[in-house]
């Protein structure tokens, strides 16, 4: 009874316990949704193997995730896979509707089926089974578990274990095997047999859902709804935890240890609860949390100790060993924070809606594992803008003035502007404020504040404001520059100021910020860091930040107590750490990838308590770094190959992410793994990436083809890579990561030969060579040809030459004996016309003697007939003899005939020849025709009448044979011309 008392008391304090907040800082949570990964919507079962690689039990067979790419490998029968486990050899078992084996990658490193079912003793129906809801991998045997039968595997046969009332669990604890029955409850398996666990009290009304290590002693039970126990010595009892009225009015689906003293617990409308050994609640993550579904159907730990939910639609993945965390003062209304402070053992955060605070646990090293609930500071509505530490008091600016904080209430100081921060001078009581018209002045004394008033003759909105060593003001404004500003002596009035612009060195009059950082007023720009130089009196560009930051946009400048310098730039969170030297700086420039576009624009800030404990603002509450567990993290940093594809006329995977090495996954490539491929696929597509899941974004890439690529690529955040038209031969694609401090990994290579084309190969090589050796051959044999026929043709040309020559000699004897035959002509042709002439001359004279004598004649005639003489033939008888005589005379015709023989070749003779019918008289007749005489003077040569010489033209055609449409003139000057027949 006693004891019974003693839990219920136990009981009711953890119970109020229960309602407390988790932890202050929350770990990022990342969703991941069917249409993320393609596949179905539930996730049975999470696994991971030694690459990394986690492995997700779906609706529509094995997702794969390595960091950057999804893959889904369908079972045979298309089955859902309701469970998995990895053993050590890499085989991953999986359990379907009525199926059950395991994949493992081939050769190409694709996942292959291979099934068990085979292998099940067909004895009535002992081996039907519905789905394998848990498989179970120790040393060298398998325990497959459904609801009807639990099928255990060694020696390549399988055993099967019957259930009275059907199996409802299967969990491995150390060395022992557990599972449960609906009727004989809690069994642990041992030599072939299954045995009660807690033979003196029943277990069956529990249902069972997880067994964990608890202590040496003793085990931690996980009920569906009726909390936790202990096992110890074959007995349960109840373990009262914080969250018990969870865990009796939900469905606890499974628990997983994630830590020494830290275990997780998967419900249906809860998410997941985190408590430790004590049953405390240390944190809650549910919907309000971020997450995308409260029902858990499984939970895994990574090697990273990072949580992985398997949720009724989709995965979530909480970055829980993560040195990034989150806190958020008001979970239902969400909003940006613009002001942070440590004081008085309280974490304040001022938001847009009002200032929160949560007490805090300063023993601790990590303040956000603090748990406690944040709770709105009094009279703070409306936008905090800061928060200012002052010798034990915390001033509060806000938009409706400045307040101070006394007991968690707000204390007005003034009300009469809104208050953009607060800045005291060294060693002095007064306090200068930044307003929105310009500035205030507060003091303090005896632990009071002041409102000495504002300061006249400058009216600005100013919030941003530096102190330097002189006790000079500088201010920036937004849109106007920067102001230096000199008080007077009591700083109630301004005795001068000035303002500085582009003209005074600044790269512009816009989005200035002014700090004292390095013990120097420096002004954060668009265009890098600038300081003010007091000999020229114009800004500058500071010669420790340029050679940094170049002229990129600062943001935010703030310096802590180490003398590290925090920024914002370009949006990008970092840290100058002096205290790690790098390379030839005495400094190492860190950036976190984690914290990128999360601080709050226009109203940045970093609050760098300590190297534990740093704060940043962001437009959704406030984000807390654990610098040293970020920088001690040793998380290991690999690099994976997840794929190749040849990209040729069609895609195709030729390599699927797995090396095998005598039949064992290995982390190198086997060379019976290096593949020739066709020469026309020539063009690849490489996909990578990392199993850091938890730093996805500060992993960047370097890779490069050996026998392609001369060098490692630039360091990119790209997981993929194509290469098109490689020429034939031997490459090696090498890629390594490296995350955000500079620490590198090993990389991994894929080796593939791109094969010779036809024409490319030995084979061809050796006809190529043939070919060249003949056509040299005859090359040679041609240019020897050539030689013989050059020497043939010059020889002729030679002969050719000499021939021309004797030619052009020839023709030009030729032309001299012309020239002497044409000079022979024309002497021969000027004789002939000269004989001609004298020929014409004589037959002239001839034709005129004959006319002469004709008409001597024919006056004699008359006269005698005038004279009418008796007898004039007796008395002129002697005178006609003289007449006849005259006209007789053939010795003038043969001198004749010679003479006109010789100027007209031969004529005569040859008429003599060709016709020797012809008389005297017709030879008379055709020389004179021949002369072209007219008939009148032929019949005074002939001595004959007109009518006579036609006669005798008739006489001569008829001796020729001529008819009378021949010309007779014509015809005897052909017929001479071509001489005797």
């Amino acid at each position: 009874m006693k004891k019974i008392a003693l839990s219920a008391v136990s009981c009711l304090i953890l119970l109020h316990a229960a309602f407390c907040q988790s932890t202050i800082g929350l770990p990022a949570i990342k969703n991941y949704k069917n249409i993320d990964y393609h596949a179905g919507t539930e996730i049975w079962d999470i696994a991971q193997d030694k690459t990394g690689v986690l492995y997700f039990a779906n609706n529509d067979g094995l997702l794969a995730f390595d960091g950057s790419y999804w893959k889904i490998v369908p079972m045979p029968n298309k089955t859902a896979i309701r469970s998995m486990a990895i053993d050590s050899t890499g085989r991953i078992y999986v359990g379907g509707q009525d199926e059950l084996g395991y994949f493992f990658p081939d050769q190409q490193g694709f996942l292959r089926y291979h099934s068990f079912k085979g292998l099940i003793p067909k004895k009535g129906t002992e081996g039907q089974f519905a789905d394998i809801w848990n498989i179970v991998v120790m040393n060298d045997e398998v325990f497959f578990r459904s609801n009807e039968i639990i099928l255990r595997l060694k020696d390549n046969k399988i055993t099967i274990y019957d259930a009275p009332g059907g199996w409802r669990l299967l969990k491995k604890v150390g060395s022992t095997l557990f599972a449960e029955d609906k009727t004989d409850g809690l069994l642990y398996f041992k030599d072939g047999q299954w045995i009660p666990c807690c033979p003196n009290m029943p277990t069956v009304p529990l249902h069972i859902t997880g067994i964990l290590d608890y202590k040496k002693d003793s085990l931690l039970v996980a009920t569906q709804k009726s909390g936790f126990y202990w096992l110890h010595d074959s007995t349960l009892t109840p373990k009262p935890t914080a969250v018990d009225n969870i865990l009796f009015n939900d469905l606890v689906h499974n628990v997983k240890k994630i830590g020494p003293d830290k275990y997780a617990i998967g419900t249906t409308q809860n998410g997941v609860l985190i408590i430790d050994n004590t049953g405390r609640l240390i944190q809650h993550f549910s919907t309000a949390e971020g997450l995308q579904s409260t029902n858990t159907l499984n939970l895994a730990v990574d090697e990273d100790e990072n949580l992985w939910l398997g949720l009724e639609n989709g995965i979530a993945f909480i970055n829980y060993n993560s040195a990034v965390t989150h806190i958020i003062p008001q979970r239902a209304n969400q909003t940006t924070s613009s002001a942070l402070a440590i004081f008085d053992q309280k974490l304040y955060v001022g938001t847009a809606n009002g200032l929160y605070s949560v007490p805090l646990d300063l023993t601790q090293k990590d303040l956000s594992a603090g748990r406690g609930v944040f709770t709105e500071v009094g009279n703070t509505k409306g936008p905090v803008w800061s928060l200012t530490e002052i010798d034990h008091q915390l001033l509060l600016g806000h938009q409706e003035g400045a307040y101070v904080i006394k007991n968690d209430k707000a204390v007005p100081l003034m009300t009469r502007y809104g208050v953009w921060l607060f800045r005291p001078f060294p060693a002095s009581q007064d306090i200068i404020a930044g307003t929105y018209t310009g500035l205030q002045l507060l003091s303090y004394a005896n632990g009071v504040f002041k409102n000495e008033g504002k300061i006249d003759s400058f009216y600005e909105s100013l919030g941003s404001l530096a102190l330097d060593n002189n006790k000079d003001i500088w201010a920036a404004h937004p849109y106007r520059g920067v102001f230096k500003i000199q008080l007077a002596a009591d700083r109630k009035t301004i005795l001068r100021y000035t303002q500085y612009t582009q003209k005074d060195g600044l790269p512009s009059s816009l989005n200035n910020y002014v700090y004292f950082i390095r013990n120097k007023i420096g002004i954060a720009s668009e265009k890098g860091i600038y300081e003010y130089d007091p000999v020229t009196g114009k800004f500058v560009p500071s010669a420790f930040f340029t050679p940094i930051f170049k002229d990129s946009t600062i943001e935010y400048l703030t310096e802590d107590s180490r003398g590290n310098i925090w920024f914002v730039n370009n949006q990008h969170v970092g840290v100058i750490d002096f205290s790690k030297a790098s390379g030839p700086h005495p400094f190492s420039l860190i950036y976190f990838p984690e914290l990128t576009a999360q601080t709050l624009r226009g109203f940045k800030y970093i609050v760098p308590y300590n190297n534990e404990n740093i704060f940043l603002g962001s437009d959704n509450g406030v984000y807390h770094l654990n610098y040293s567990q970020y920088l001690k993290s040793d998380t290991r940093l690999n690099v994976l190959l997840s794929s190749v594809k040849t990209i040729a006329e069609k895609d195709s995977v030729i390599f699927g992410g797995y090396y095998l090495n005598h039949q064992e996954i290995s982390s190198v490539q086997d060379p019976a793994q290096i593949i020739s491929l066709p020469n026309h696929w020539n063009s690849f597509h490489f996909e990578y990436s990392s199993t850091l899941y938890a730093q996805k974004s500060n992993v960047e890439f370097s890779y490069q083809l050996i026998g392609f690529d001369k060098g490692w690529s630039g360091w990119s955040a790209k997981t993929e890579k194509d290469y098109t038209n490689l020429p034939y031969g031997t490459y090696t694609f090498s890629v390594k990561a490296r995350n955000n401090l500079g620490n590198s990994s090993q990389p991994v290579n894929y080796t593939f030969i791109v094969a010779p084309a036809w024409y490319q190969t030995i084979w061809a090589y050796l006809c190529y060579l043939l070919v060249i050796l003949v056509l040299v051959n005859t090359l040679i044999k041609w240019q020897q040809r050539r030689f013989t026929l050059q020497q043939n043709l010059q020889q002729k040309k030679n002969e050719e030459e000499q021939q021309r020559l004797s030619y052009l000699h020839s023709l030009e004897l030729d032309r001299t004996e012309k020239e002497i035959i044409a000079l022979q002509k024309d002497k021969l042709e000027a004789e002939l016309q000269f004989k001609n002439k004298e020929l014409a001359t004589v037959t002239m004279h001839l034709v005129k003697r004959g006319g002469i004598v004709l008409g001597i004649k024919q006056e004699l005639i008359a006269l005698i007939q005038k004279l009418n003489i008796p007898d004039p033939a007796t008395e002129f008888r002697s005178v006609f003899r003289m007449f006849a005589d005259i006209e007789k005379n053939d010795e003038e015709w043969n001198q004749f005939a010679i003479y006109f023989d010789q100027v007209h070749n031969n004529f005569i003779s040859i008429l003599k020849t060709k016709f020797p019918g012809l008389s005297a008289t017709d030879l008379k007749l055709c020389a004179y025709l021949r002369l072209n005489l007219s008939s009148k003077e032929i019949a005074q040569l002939l001595n004959i009448s007109l009518k006579g010489v036609e006669i005798s033209r008739y006489r001569v055609r008829k001796k020729l044979g001529l008819s009378s449409e021949i010309n007779l003139y014509d015809f005897l000057i052909e017929v001479t011309r071509t001489g005797p027949r």
